[in-house]
């Protein structure tokens, strides 16, 4: 990790964009929705819908910048076997996407405990480098640890 100049920041946060929640109030709240560029955590009781927000931004990534999308890719990495495919197709369908193709633009893994998660952030790492990719998802980052050192 290296210093910039203001100037490269300022010129870096203009290719930033905005994903879509879903929810046109949630959206209002976070000022337009989840920022790219950012770690945004979502934390709240058991069953609130986080994972549903985060099944859909994996989808939302995906769309056009203009309908509040990244035009990439997303991973996933799921610490609590809470993945649904079948719930992305459905959200691909609501947002008028080709379920299949939605499916194909999201790079899944179940990591069993908290090192297993931390080579799988290295692995994402690289396949993020090599296409377009707009969103990462952990859901949830600290359950394993919790799990593994408490």
């Amino acid at each position: 990790m290296e210093f910039k100049t203001a100037f490269d920041a300022l010129e870096d946060r203009k290719h930033l964009v905005t994903l879509s929640t879903g929810s046109v109030e949630l959206d209002k709240l976070l000022e337009g929705g989840i920022k790219t560029g950012s770690i945004t955590e979502i934390f709240g009781e058991f069953r609130t819908g986080k994972t549903q927000i985060c099944h859909t931004l994996c989808v939302t990534s995906q769309m056009p910048v203009n309908d509040g999308g990244a035009e990439g890719k997303a991973v996933y990495i799921d610490t609590e076997g809470s993945f649904r495919p079948k719930r992305l197709e459905q959200i691909a369908e609501r947002f008028g996407l080709d379920p299949t193709v939605a499916l194909e633009n999201v790079a899944y893994a179940r990591a069993h405990n908290s090192e297993h998660q931390m080579e799988l952030l290295k692995t994402a790492a690289a396949i993020m480098s090599q296409d377009r990719y707009s969103l990462m998802v952990v859901d949830s980052a600290t359950a394993l640890f919790r799990t593994d050192y408490i």
